[in-house]
This record gives structure tokens, sequence and C-alpha cells, in this order.
């Protein structure tokens, strides 16, 4: 059975760009896309970024026993979920994946997988953060700035120190220089999956 390599970090810690940067220079990784019911953001595409759903699209998986985990989020614009949907596309044969996500949702699919998902994690500056966030925000056609101070201070308590000893994660992979970062989990996933 292949591996799943789980990324995760606060909001605006250079997630997204990182994953798609793993996914184009790790030959044979493939991705694990998350299901969510929030509004696609500009730029985004269906199936690339998320599995953009409605709420009563993810009930039907959820009444099927295919959500493996489900987040729901209270946001300035209404209640948003994400969840991890065993749609038969990643986990079961020899291929390795990418997949990324929370704290919470990686405690689950380690769950649910087992010593098969190895945790990645990012961390970033707390005033770098604050400045991409708001950096990203503003390019949106219309800025949320409150639903962005809402999972700036949400990540700070979600990813706590002591919450991320307690899931294990003790390896934190530092995003001050992006090749720098991309590289130093390269060599890791790499070294991994010749471990088998």
């Amino acid at each position: 059975m292949g591996k799943i390599f789980y990324l995760m970090g606060k909001s605006a810690s250079g997630k997204d760009t990182i994953y798609k940067r793993l996914l184009g220079e790790c030959p044979g990784l493939c991705p694990v896309l998350l299901y969510t019911t929030r509004p696609m953001r500009d730029g985004e595409k269906q199936g690339i970024e998320y599995y953009f759903i409605t709420e009563r699209e993810l009930d039907e998986f959820q009444k099927k026993g295919k959500v493996i985990e489900r987040r729901i989020y209270h946001t300035a614009a209404g209640l948003w979920s994400y969840a991890t949907v065993d749609d038969g596309k990643f986990g079961r044969g020899k291929e390795d994946y990418l997949a990324i996500g929370t704290l919470e949702s990686y405690e689950k699919i380690k769950g649910y997988f087992g010593d098969i998902v190895l945790p990645i994690y990012i961390v970033v500056e707390t005033g770098v953060r604050l400045e991409r966030a708001l950096m990203r925000e503003r390019q949106q056609r219309e800025p949320d700035y409150v639903e962005m101070c809402r999972r700036f201070l949400a990540d700070e308590e979600d990813f706590s120190e002591k919450n991320l000893r307690k899931s294990g994660i003790f390896r934190m992979f530092e995003n001050q220089s992006l090749d720098c970062c991309v590289e130093s989990i390269k060599k890791v996933i790499l070294e991994n999956r010749e471990m088998g």
C-alpha cells in the first residue's frame, strides 16, 4: 500500500502553493482533493483545488457512509463544510498521495488509514502570514476581511503547540524560502517512498 503525505499549516502559510509544487515536482504523487460547500474563490477551478458541491450532495455522501471526516465552519458568510470523502480514488493501491487539510482532518485520516499517513507541517512567522492573508484577500472581487481574521485566529488555537504534540507532530518545515521549503519536503517524501 502507498503512503498519504498530509500537508497542513495555518492559513496563509503557503500550503496551496507548496501542494501544487510538490504535485508538479514529485512524479507519481497523486492528489487527494477535499470536497467543500464554500463558494469558489476567484481563480479556483472545480476538481483542481477542491470538489465544490452543495450541502445536500455532501449529506448524500454522509448517508452512504463515504465521509471519512467532515468539518463545519461557522464563517461570517454562513456555514461551510469541508470533507474527505472515500470516493474510491485514494488509499487502496500502491500509489502515493498528497493531501492537504487541518490538524483535525489529519487525525481522522490517520485514524482511518493508519500509519500510511505521514504529516508535513508548514510554519511561517505570524506577521508574515498576516501580510500574506491580507494581500490574498485584497485580490478577491469581494474581500471578506472578517472571515480572514476569523480563520487567522482560529488557526492559532487549532494548531497550538499542545495540539501538535498531542497529534505526534514534532517536525516542522519553515516556509521562509519557498524553494528551500519545497526541497526539504521533497527529500522527506523521497526517503519515505524509498522505504516502501
